[in-house]
């Protein structure tokens, strides 16, 4: 009977999310730019380590933005790379400029990087991607426009993985999907913070106004989501999500599972970090709601009706879920990734709890250094 209501209880908590996360996405209607009042100079700035099969990508797309030339500046911040990276600066137009941080390299880190562009920066608009991705034609019109328009101080904005029909390539997709879904949603009604820094911006001001990332610089990770609650609590109605299709930005998967594990480590090594209490509620529903179904499976071991709870939880979890994920797939145009949803739902499971775990336990090595 304990067995039951505890499922019950968590599955209805979950729905009762699921909901209210439906609700929000929905209710954040997609942005159509107006005509920028007055065109602002934008720093675009890039931490690059090791990415000399990446950067040229992103490089060819931000010289296809639509917004002026002279009126933005490309800062690349080569992050003590040991490949070839600092020979792309050889052949970068007159308004791109590669730099090295003024720390060694062991005691480097992204957001150091990060914080070395944005002291280099002329522009008052920040706009931060990754150098793995590919950016769209009217993504900095876009942004500049939607901050004119509304007076944001920070702005999340959408990010979708490329992928293949492989196992390892869909998975990350859909489940990255599901995350971009929680972002807007979540931001959207200011319910609690979340971004992804792949495709952010932020005022300069705010930026100083909050010391930029000190007390948080000791985080491995968090150059987004730490960042953007820092802003949220002197800005809390000026942190907002752009929902635009034109803003999209692309970056590839991970290669093998053992990178896909790192990254999301990585991702999830913050989360005792957030001063959020709403984000850690979240993640601590979501984990357990993940866990219970390993506590089921373990039930069911000893206790073959279990079973029926195990099978009927996995369907009420899918039943849940699919009305959001439908919703998110359609705005990313990736319908297709719903096929793969059902057959997900176990891996999904394992995926979650042993990366909540491990996230936790000891060092990892993320782009040739080992971080804790």
């Amino acid at each position: 009977m304990l067995l039951l209501f505890t499922t019950i209880f968590l599955l209805g908590s979950y729905g009762v999310l699921l909901r209210y996360y439906l609700h929000s996405w929905e209710k954040a209607g997609r942005y159509e730019p107006l005509p920028l009042q007055e065109i602002p100079f934008i720093s675009v700035i890039v931490a690059a380590r090791n990415e000399e099969h990446t950067l040229p990508q992103l490089i060819q797309s931000l010289k296809r933005q639509d917004h002026p030339q002279d009126a933005f500046e490309v800062i690349i911040v080569n992050d003590h790379s040991t490949d070839g990276t600092a020979q792309l600066a050889l052949d970068l137009p007159a308004n791109f400029h590669m730099a090295v941080p003024e720390v060694n390299a062991a005691d480097s880190s992204k957001k150091k990087a990060i914080a070395f562009g944005i002291s280099r920066a002329k522009g008052e608009l920040i706009v931060v991607t990754d150098a793995d991705c590919v950016v769209p034609p009217h993504w900095l019109p876009t942004i500049a426009a939607f901050q004119q328009q509304t007076g944001a101080q920070f702005i999340a904005a959408p990010v979708k993985f490329t992928h293949d029909n492989s196992l390892l390539q869909a998975f990350q997709a859909l489940d990255f999907l599901v995350l971009q879904g929680i972002t807007a949603a979540s931001v959207s009604a200011r319910f609690h913070s979340m971004a992804n820094g792949a495709n952010l911006a932020y005022t300069k001001q705010a930026y100083t106004n909050v010391n930029g990332f000190e007390g948080i610089d000791a985080v491995a990770s968090g150059d987004d989501m730490l960042l953007m609650y820092k802003i949220w609590q002197q800005h809390p109605e000026q942190v907002l999500y752009l929902k635009s299709k034109e803003a999209i930005v692309t970056t590839g998967p991970m290669k093998t599972w053992g990178q896909f594990i790192n990254q999301r480590r990585r991702w999830a090594s913050k989360t005792f970090h957030y001063e959020d209490k709403k984000v850690m509620g979240v993640a601590a529903l979501v984990y357990g709601v993940n866990l219970w179904f390993v506590v089921l499976l373990l039930a069911s071991l000893f206790n073959s009706t279990n079973w029926l709870v195990l099978l009927g939880s996995l369907f009420v979890k899918l039943f849940l879920e699919l009305p959001f994920v439908n919703s998110v797939a359609r705005f990313y145009n990736e319908q297709k990734l719903l096929w793969y949803f059902p057959l997900f739902q176990p891996l999904h499971i394992l995926y979650t709890v042993s990366v909540g775990f491990l996230s936790q336990l000891g060092a990892y090595e993320w782009k040739g250094r080992q971080t804790k």
